[in-house]
């Protein structure tokens, strides 16, 4: 992945690519489930690619609680502001 890429389109792009879509048909607003079809085990993948790209541990209380993919976004950046 490109260094140079914000976190919303490295996010987006790791969720088009698991979900086979373009990145463009991933849009901040969209729910996790309802609208791109995550299930439990997608989540999991989807955390773990969180953890190693941008490098901390996503606890399992923090991540039951997204439910957009802006939440997300606003997690990974919030991590990322106070290391």
């Amino acid at each position: 992945m490109a260094p140079d890429l914000t976190i919303a389109e490295r996010i987006r792009t790791e969720l088009a690519k698991r979900r086979k879509l373009d990145v463009n048909a991933i849009q901040p607003h969209h729910s996790l489930r309802n609208d791109l079809g995550l299930d439990s085990a997608d989540a999991i993948e989807l955390v773990f690619y969180l953890e190693e790209a941008f490098d901390f541990e996503v606890p399992d209380q923090d991540f039951r609680n997204f439910t957009t993919v802006s939440e997300v976004i606003a997690y990974v950046q919030g991590r990322l502001k106070s290391t």
